[in-house]
């Protein structure tokens, strides 16, 4: 269903759709309306039939007409981008790679499954409900084979490694995506491994969850939930036009001005008496919700922890892996 502009706007705000995240798509299909009732003033014995070949003339160009706004994309794709499911994108190819081993959030599934799988098809929880601490030090153990190993930091901080659960931020993410697409659940202080899950497992392997997982991480599962920003912004409508834009340039800097660029009513969102203005504020939750707990946790990327080096910034640049082309193949050439 579409979200009218005088709608409550989706995000929770409580502000208009047309006040806050209305993207320029919409401001655009508005835009052909106000060409519309210009035309009426004009000519106003228009009949409706030649009225609606007029309205649909116009829409029809409008929308396929590349946009500037959106690095060339025109608003017909970029509607697609934004409000179509998983299943229903286009203009870009998902595949499941034949080799997932470079990924933490599979690898840890992986692990998950294993642990059920070795015990009829289920696994003690901690008194905390979380995965247990022979899982999480056999996690701890994949780092070194993860291309984020490259960066060494204190293991007490790493989102790849932790003495428990709650402070293994990857391996988290990846129980709760587990849970969230239907793999796994808890009851009566167990993991089970939902029955087709396991026919699934057995029968095709790791490779069987990664769409299931993928279109989770995408639209079900809650990217505020592991970081301490009030900022109320979904970044989640914008994920594929961002992934897009970053596997072109690899610049987070470049890819937070295209973003404003398309999505300018995001920075309503932000207040301005803050310590940090929007626009930093909108490239701090880029880069920390889309970049380093997305991307970087599925091992579509990588990107270099440290911020300032001898007091001087460090250029926000990503190293794309191979799992994200072999991933995503987009017939998209703007």
């Amino acid at each position: 269903m579409k979200i009218g502009r005088n709608d409550p706007c989706h995000c929770g705000s409580g502000k208009k759709f047309k006040r806050c995240c209305m993207s320029s798509v919409s401001k655009q299909h508005a835009q052909v309306f106000d060409d519309v009732e210009a035309m009426l003033a004009m000519n106003p014995n228009l009949s409706l039939d030649e009225l609606n070949a007029a309205l649909q003339h116009k829409v029809q160009d409008s929308n396929n007409q590349p946009h500037p706004d959106f690095c060339g994309v025109t608003p017909t794709q970029m509607a697609n981008w934004v409000y179509a499911t998983f299943d229903e994108l286009q203009w870009v190819t998902i595949s499941t790679p034949d080799d997932l081993s470079a990924s933490p959030v599979m690898r840890y599934l992986t692990l998950i499954l294993d642990e059920a799988m070795a015990q009829d098809g289920s696994f003690k929880a901690t008194s905390k409900g979380n995965l247990p601490a022979k899982l999480v030090k056999q996690a701890c153990e994949l780092l070194p084979e993860f291309a984020v190993s490259q960066f060494p930091t204190n293991i007490s901080i790493s989102e790849f490694a932790g003495s428990n659960e709650d402070k293994f931020n990857a391996l988290h993410y990846t129980r709760v995506l587990a849970e969230v697409s239907g793999i796994i659940y808890q009851r009566s202080g167990r993991y089970h491994v939902k029955k087709s899950a396991q026919k699934q497992y057995q029968a095709l392997g790791i490779q069987a969850f990664f769409k299931p997982m993928l279109a989770a991480a995408v639209s079900k599962y809650n990217w505020r939930y592991l970081d301490g920003f009030e900022f109320d912004v979904d970044l989640q409508p914008f994920w594929l036009f961002m992934l897009w834009r970053i596997q072109n340039h690899n610049s987070v800097d470049h890819l937070v001005e295209e973003v404003m660029t398309a999505f300018p009513d995001l920075l309503q969102s932000f207040p301005t008496d803050d310590d940090f203005s929007p626009e930093r504020s909108l490239s701090i939750l880029i880069e920390s919700r889309f970049v380093e707990r997305f991307l970087q946790f599925w091992g579509f990327v990588t990107i270099v922890p440290r911020r300032y080096i001898d007091a001087e910034p460090v250029a926000r640049v990503v190293q794309v892996q191979p799992l994200l082309k072999q991933t995503f193949q987009f017939t998209i050439n703007a």
